[in-house]
């Protein structure tokens, strides 16, 4: 079993960014957007703000309470997103559920949606032409790359399709030319799915909701998951019972989370290049 080294590769990609915004003298902002009190969430702004400094890019946190009318919040955001000092702005997920998330991601505009969130960028990701990657996308293929995993031939399960991993990620695998299967709560005998994967990919938020004993021998597991246990932050992989059997895998922390932060710095370079 080797361990699929996110933290490592992450720095790598940091170190790269750096001398890009220092060659190209790139004055950058990153803005993120808190509502609520989410620990999950504050754990992953801090990384966010700790790599972006460790680069040369600006940060900014805009908290708000739980309890701002979803109207007002409205209001904030456009304020925000229109602050020309501001190059990227991302809205930390998830919103407590009184908001329409949807609503939310919309508006940010395009050209600073260094998530790829909102419906226009979503749109222009899915027909090929965005020219950027949602950035925990970016960072599992990122992996699978540098590990020199192959795609091409390979039963890739993905379990979990929500926006933020499952669903763009099986878009762009497809686009790979990958066998796919992408599982949600829906589908009847999920193990019997995973338990043909070559390669799986979890990333629904429930802690060891993958055992050892539902996976192959040899699998490549890729675990994009993320929810607090006895206050840590786990994934979707028992580490423990699965690596006895995977050939590569990924821990939590410092497996895709790290990478996922490379990533969307790289997607806020690239949007402002011009």
């Amino acid at each position: 079993m080797q361990r699929l080294d996110g933290k490592k590769l992450s720095e790598k990609i940091l170190n790269n960014l750096k001398k890009e915004i220092e060659s190209r003298q790139l004055k950058l902002k990153l803005a993120v957007v808190l509502v609520g009190d989410n620990y999950v969430s504050k754990t992953f702004i801090n990384q966010k703000q700790k790599a972006a400094e460790k680069i040369g890019i600006d940060f900014q946190l805009y908290r708000f309470e739980e309890k701002i009318e979803s109207d007002e919040l409205k209001k904030e955001i456009e304020k925000i997103v229109k602050d020309s000092a501001n190059s990227g702005v991302v809205i930390q997920l998830p919103l407590p559920k009184k908001f329409n998330t949807h609503d939310v991601l919309n508006l940010v505009p395009r050209g600073k949606d260094t998530d790829v969130l909102s419906e226009e960028s979503l749109g222009k990701f899915y027909q090929g032409t965005l020219g950027i990657l949602p950035p925990t996308v970016n960072g599992i293929l990122k992996l699978l790359r540098n590990y020199k995993i192959e795609l091409l031939g390979k039963n890739i399960v993905v379990v979990g399709a929500g926006r933020l991993v499952g669903f763009p990620l099986a878009i762009k695998l497809l686009r790979e030319k990958a066998t796919l299967s992408v599982l949600n709560e829906f589908t009847k005998d999920a193990p019997a799915f995973i338990r043909k994967a070559d390669i799986l990919i979890s990333a629904v938020g429930k802690p060891n909701l993958i055992k050892g004993d539902m996976v192959k021998k040899g699998a490549v597991v890729i675990d994009a998951g993320s929810s607090m246990e006895k206050g840590e932050i786990v994934g979707d992989v028992d580490f423990k019972s699965v690596s006895k059997k995977a050939s590569y895998i990924t821990p939590v922390p410092g497996g895709v989370g790290p990478m996922t932060v490379a990533c969307l710095l790289e997607n806020l370079i690239n949007l402002n290049k011009k």
